[in-house]
């Protein structure tokens, strides 16, 4: 004989989950046998949805968020822009843009999320019309993927062939050189365009065998070295994101915190070197007559877009998985902040060893100073083969790029992964097989871009999938929050989060000049739009007709989704409309007649 019994043990408010004690009594020989068990069901909200999963702590987010933010192009794009426009002075209209749009984009990206809780597209519950901005940022993270994590099997590359006694870019010996090659130490004209230095040559025809390939419609098959280290980018991104925040969460404790730690060692080692100094000067040199210049505000302009990375649906991801009274105001400032500054510093690295460079070979500085991937895969390895212990150097270098590169990878992947699971809630049961698709299906497209003439794949979509998109995308989502959703409303979401309402500053900000700011950076992408090139090598038409379609693909998710959600309500025009650009928990007013955006103080207030 035997029954079971249940005792209930409240552990938290009446509404929330409660510890259920189920006893078993057994009775044997007129003897009773008792046994209990504590059963925690999983938690609820108060709207009876599963607990939220939830950062393990407030560090794992805070790296996270700069780690996604800290990338290469801190280290090959922001230094070269400030020398290139007016050194020190270029940090005027750098700090400017950082203010008034950078800055509160940031904030209201991380705000938007943590209220919320939801990913890039079901944050749009606030006004279900904008969702489709929701897909486009989507959309713009998974382009990325097909090319970014090519760079990242590019360091994994080098890192393997650092492991020698002698790095293999130091002479013009190797079997893939051409008669072109010319040691630095030959003292060739530097600015002959038929001469290649060694690395130069290693990276092009001994990595990329570009020298097979006769353009973009020539690509060849994959090479297996470049596969196999995209296969390990690959599988390592899947054990990052497979368990959701808890496991890339402690990754970022090595991939975030490392470049500092590494940038700092270059840093010590390049001011000893001979000219050094003559590139930090270069580097801060102040010309502030560079600020009559439209184009240098539009670079810095440009650089505030992308450095800080809105726009990617990456910063809503990771703050959905914040407590809801997170205090997402002061991780806006410190992280943007530490972004910025990482940029900055790692221009003292870089033009320490670009002085040593030009000081070595008797060169003007810009002779050698570039952006880009010839930067970390040409000149910075060409530095580096000229130190004592050059294959430690190397190691080190590339284990900083693998790790810059390794958690904006995870940032972008997890947007994709979290904005489609929130949207399409079975996903969430099957978190570890839909990660396995997605990086399976990035890595089949990435097959393109490790061909013999993959870089032509890479420059295209580096060029089209998160240009003058990601510009139209942020616009749109700005333009949504501020004015739709309305600026005061957003203002009581975040005090309901932090207990204080954003200041007035901040409320001007999302309201007038961040989107104006941004509807001027859509007009002059289109304004001073070049098509793409490579070297010497142009790009037929069709390549640009297929690049601009797929940036429009991702841009047409903004008017799309709009019509069909038009299209999918009920009633007339204005009742669709309403129920449109009404948040969900408010319909019942719409039905009451009750719409907060047909009133003129609405669009009014701020």
């Amino acid at each position: 004989m035997s029954f079971v019994g249940a005792l209930e043990k409240p552990t938290s408010g009446p509404m929330g989950p409660k510890e259920v004690e189920l006893i078993l009594v057994k009775e044997q020989n007129g003897v009773q046998f008792t046994s209990s068990t504590l059963v925690v069901p999983p938690q609820t909200t108060l709207h009876g949805e599963e607990e939220r999963e939830t950062w393990g702590k407030k560090i794992d987010f805070l790296l996270s968020v700069i780690g996604f933010a800290v990338d290469l192009a801190n280290v090959w794009r922001f230094p070269y822009l400030c020398y290139k426009n007016g050194g020190g002075a270029f940090l005027v209209p750098y700090l400017f843009f950082m203010v008034i749009a950078g800055m509160p984009l940031f904030y209201m990206e991380l705000a938007l999320g943590q209220y919320n809780r939801e990913g890039a597209a079901g944050v749009w519950k606030i006004c279900p019309i904008f969702k489709g901005v929701g897909f486009t940022v989507i959309l713009i993270s998974l382009y990325v993927g097909f090319y970014y994590n090519v760079i990242i099997s590019w360091a994994l590359y080098y890192l393997f062939s650092s492991f020698t006694s002698e790095l293999p870019w130091v002479h013009c010996n190797n079997t893939w050189n051409s008669p072109n090659c010319s040691d630095w130490a030959d003292n060739s004209p530097i600015s002959d365009i038929y001469k290649s230095t060694p690395a130069q040559e290693y990276f092009e025809r001994g990595v990329l065998h570009i020298q097979d390939s006769q353009g973009i419609d020539n690509l060849g098959r994959p090479r297996w070295q470049l596969t196999s280290c995209l296969g390990v980018v690959i599988v390592l991104l899947y054990f990052s994101l497979w368990k959701g925040v808890k496991t890339s969460g402690k990754v970022v404790w090595i991939t975030a915190t490392m470049p500092y730690v590494v940038l700092t060692v270059l840093l010590v080692r390049g001011v000893t070197l001979p000219g050094a100094i003559d590139g930090i000067k270069a580097y801060l040199s102040v010309d502030f007559r560079r600020l009559c210049e439209a184009q240098v505000w539009i670079e810095a302009a440009t650089q505030i877009c992308f450095s800080l990375g809105v726009g990617f649906g990456v910063l809503i991801a990771f703050s959905s998985y914040n407590k809801f009274s997170n205090n997402c105001y002061r991780d806006a400032i410190i992280t943007s902040s530490i972004n910025s500054l990482t940029s900055f510093f790692s221009g003292f690295v870089v033009f320490s060893f670009l002085g040593y460079m030009s000081h070595k070979h008797n060169v003007e500085l810009d002779k050698v100073a570039r952006d880009g991937a010839g930067l970390v895969f040409v000149i910075y390895p060409e530095a580096i083969a000229t130190l004592p212990g050059s294959s430690v150097w190397a190691v080190i270098f590339f284990i900083m790029l693998l790790t810059l590169g390794i958690d904006s990878a995870m940032g972008g992947m997890e947007s994709v992964i979290t904005g489609l699971i929130d949207e399409f809630k079975f996903l969430h049961k099957h978190r570890e097989l839909f990660t396995l698709f997605i990086v399976s299906s990035t890595f089949l497209i990435s097959l393109f871009c490790v061909t013999n003439g993959g870089m032509y794949v890479f420059t295209l979509l580096d060029h089209y999938a998160a240009g003058t998109s990601i510009l139209f995308g942020v616009l749109i989502e700005a333009i949504g929050i501020a004015w739709f959703y309305g600026v005061d409303r957003f203002s009581d979401d975040i005090e309901e989060m932090i207990g204080r309402r954003p200041g007035c500053y901040w409320r001007l900000c999302w309201k007038f000049v961040s989107p104006c700011f941004l509807l001027f950076m859509v007009v002059v992408s289109f304004a001073t739009f070049n098509p793409p090139n490579y070297g010497l090598y142009k790009f037929p038409l069709w390549a640009n007709m297929v690049g601009w379609c797929l940036a429009i693909s991702s841009m047409t998710m903004v008017p799309l989704y709009a019509i069909y959600k038009l299209c999918s309500l009920p009633g007339k025009f204005c009742d669709r409309l309403a129920y449109a650009i009404t948040p969900e928990t408010e319909h019942h007013l719409v039905d009451s007649g009750e719409v907060r955006q047909f009133t003129l103080h609405h669009w009014l207030v701020v």
